[in-house]
Protein backbone atom coordinates (compact mmCIF):
# COMPACT_ATOMS: atom_id res chain seq x y z
CA UNK A 1 0.00 0.00 0.00
CA UNK A 2 1.50 3.42 -0.77
CA UNK A 3 1.58 5.85 2.36
CA UNK A 4 2.16 8.87 0.57
CA UNK A 5 4.40 10.12 -2.24
CA UNK A 6 6.41 13.38 -3.05
CA UNK A 7 8.33 15.41 -5.24
CA UNK A 8 10.68 18.10 -5.69
CA UNK A 9 13.03 20.15 -7.64
CA UNK A 10 15.97 22.54 -7.19
CA UNK A 11 17.78 24.59 -9.29
CA UNK A 12 21.32 23.98 -8.61
CA UNK A 13 22.62 27.09 -9.17
CA UNK A 14 20.09 28.91 -6.57
CA UNK A 15 21.21 26.30 -3.99
CA UNK A 16 24.85 26.91 -4.56
CA UNK A 17 24.35 30.60 -3.76
CA UNK A 18 22.17 29.34 -0.76
CA UNK A 19 25.25 26.97 0.38
CA UNK A 20 27.91 30.38 -0.30
CA UNK A 21 25.74 32.72 1.59
CA UNK A 22 25.13 30.31 4.61
CA UNK A 23 27.76 28.02 5.36
CA UNK A 24 26.33 26.23 8.17
CA UNK A 25 23.69 24.89 5.95
CA UNK A 26 26.09 22.12 4.20
CA UNK A 27 25.79 21.01 7.81
CA UNK A 28 22.26 21.46 8.83
CA UNK A 29 20.96 19.62 5.76
CA UNK A 30 23.56 17.01 5.07
CA UNK A 31 25.27 13.94 7.54
CA UNK A 32 29.10 13.46 7.27
CA UNK A 33 28.59 10.56 4.69
CA UNK A 34 26.70 13.13 2.30
CA UNK A 35 28.67 16.26 2.71
CA UNK A 36 31.88 15.78 0.28
CA UNK A 37 29.67 14.86 -2.76
CA UNK A 38 29.51 17.23 -5.96
CA UNK A 39 27.15 20.27 -5.75
CA UNK A 40 24.67 18.41 -8.32
CA UNK A 41 24.55 15.32 -6.01
CA UNK A 42 24.06 17.58 -3.01
CA UNK A 43 20.82 19.45 -4.79
CA UNK A 44 19.69 16.13 -5.73
CA UNK A 45 19.63 14.88 -2.27
CA UNK A 46 18.26 17.82 -1.01
CA UNK A 47 15.49 17.36 -3.15
CA UNK A 48 15.50 13.68 -1.84
CA UNK A 49 15.19 14.22 1.40
CA UNK A 50 12.30 17.39 0.72
CA UNK A 51 10.44 14.57 -1.22
CA UNK A 52 10.41 12.31 1.60
CA UNK A 53 9.26 15.15 4.03
CA UNK A 54 6.39 15.48 1.40
CA UNK A 55 5.66 11.59 1.81
CA UNK A 56 5.02 12.16 5.20
CA UNK A 57 3.24 14.98 4.81
CA UNK A 58 5.53 17.44 5.52
CA UNK A 59 5.58 16.89 9.73
CA UNK A 60 6.88 18.87 11.76
CA UNK A 61 9.93 18.60 14.30
CA UNK A 62 11.45 16.72 10.92
CA UNK A 63 15.39 16.71 11.65
CA UNK A 64 17.56 16.68 8.17
CA UNK A 65 20.03 14.40 9.70
CA UNK A 66 17.59 11.79 10.09
CA UNK A 67 17.36 11.68 6.52
CA UNK A 68 20.48 9.93 4.69
CA UNK A 69 20.70 9.56 0.62
CA UNK A 70 22.38 6.69 0.10
CA UNK A 71 23.78 4.86 -3.22
CA UNK A 72 24.44 1.20 -3.58
CA UNK A 73 27.60 -0.12 -5.52
CA UNK A 74 25.39 0.04 -8.52
CA UNK A 75 24.50 3.55 -8.88
CA UNK A 76 20.80 2.55 -7.40
CA UNK A 77 20.11 5.50 -4.64
CA UNK A 78 18.17 4.30 -1.43
CA UNK A 79 16.73 6.28 1.85
CA UNK A 80 17.93 5.67 5.16
CA UNK A 81 15.93 7.13 7.78
CA UNK A 82 16.65 7.56 11.85
CA UNK A 83 15.19 9.43 14.61
CA UNK A 84 12.42 11.63 14.32
CA UNK A 85 11.97 10.81 10.10
CA UNK A 86 12.32 6.85 11.77
CA UNK A 87 9.64 7.54 14.09
CA UNK A 88 7.29 9.87 11.99
CA UNK A 89 7.80 7.30 9.02
CA UNK A 90 6.42 3.65 11.71
CA UNK A 91 3.84 5.88 13.22
CA UNK A 92 2.32 6.14 9.08
CA UNK A 93 3.18 2.07 8.47
CA UNK A 94 6.12 3.41 5.96
CA UNK A 95 8.44 -0.31 5.95
CA UNK A 96 9.77 0.58 2.49
CA UNK A 97 11.11 3.82 0.57
CA UNK A 98 11.40 4.15 -3.43
CA UNK A 99 13.74 6.93 -4.84
CA UNK A 100 14.45 8.17 -8.28
CA UNK A 101 17.16 11.27 -8.51
CA UNK A 102 18.15 12.84 -11.79
CA UNK A 103 19.81 16.21 -12.41
CA UNK A 104 20.17 17.88 -15.92
CA UNK A 105 20.05 21.13 -17.26
CA UNK A 106 20.75 23.42 -13.90
CA UNK A 107 17.95 21.53 -12.42
CA UNK A 108 18.05 18.39 -9.81
CA UNK A 109 15.05 16.35 -9.20
CA UNK A 110 13.91 13.74 -6.86
CA UNK A 111 10.70 11.47 -6.76
CA UNK A 112 9.98 9.14 -3.70
CA UNK A 113 7.38 6.41 -3.05
CA UNK A 114 6.07 5.48 0.97
CA UNK A 115 5.04 2.16 0.83
CA UNK A 116 2.97 0.52 3.45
Amino acid sequence: MIIGIGVDMVDIARFERQLERTPKLRERLFTPAERHLSLQSLAARFAAKEAVAKALSAPAGMNWQHCQIGREASGVPYVVVTGTVADIAAAKGVRRWHLSLSHDGGWATAMVVAEG
